[in-house]
């Protein structure tokens, strides 16, 4: 299946969490729009600790900014109607920043994921100030009937944290993905996928 992969915040582990899913499902990697291409790109570490499939970014800029901004000083504009989708059945799609970062003038990233019309995994960390920005991020896709599959958290252990973010926004959360001090693709073979998230993937 196809999904969207967001996240409460810029650097919250939306290309960890991808490259993840990529790795234990054999899903293709696509990341519509990369920013800070100077320093690297998000399709560069999935490919080096994955064998997923990578999709040709459909815009790709330099500077280390918001896409608008990217696009700006490189004197473009961002047309989200010209970015499609591989033909690839099952894919995972990883967002820039979070739901509300802007595209353009006109549209913010949440505009993309409408105009996708697929389903959307976010990603957030477990530490103190997580139960806000996620519970912010799913009343914003649920004002936009936009379907959302749960919550993978990053980082340390917390139960609290999780529990609150199931209760007060009636969603899943579906894996606690944990903090690692080195990643490489051994390490990332050896974290299990979630009995929640091989339902979803039908493994």
């Amino acid at each position: 299946m196809r999904i969207f992969i967001t996240g409460t915040d810029t650097n919250i582990g939306k290309t960890l969490i991808s490259t993840w899913l990529c790795l234990h499902t054999g899903h293709g990697y696509f990341k519509p729009i990369q920013t800070g291409s100077s320093e690297g790109t998000d399709s560069q570490i999935v490919s080096g600790l994955s064998n997923a499939q990578i999709y040709q970014e459909s815009y790709l800029y330099k500077d280390l900014s918001s896409p608008h901004l990217a696009a700006s000083l490189e004197n473009q504009e961002i047309d989200i109607a010209k970015i499609d989708i591989p033909k690839d059945r099952n894919l995972i799609i990883e967002g820039a920043g979070g739901l509300l970062v802007p595209i353009n003038k006109d549209y913010l990233m949440i505009d993309l994921i409408k105009y996708f019309s697929i389903p959307v995994i976010i990603v957030a960390r477990s530490s103190l100030g997580t139960i806000n920005h996620t519970l912010l991020t799913l009343e914003v896709l649920k004002t936009r009937n936009i379907k959302t599959l749960g919550v993978i958290m990053n980082g340390e252990l917390n139960q609290s944290n999780a529990d609150a973010i199931e209760f007060y926004g009636k969603t899943k959360v579906l894996a606690q993905f944990p903090f690692l001090s080195s990643i490489n693709k051994d390490i990332l073979k050896k974290i299990p996928l979630s009995q929640n998230l091989q339902k979803i993937f039908g493994i």
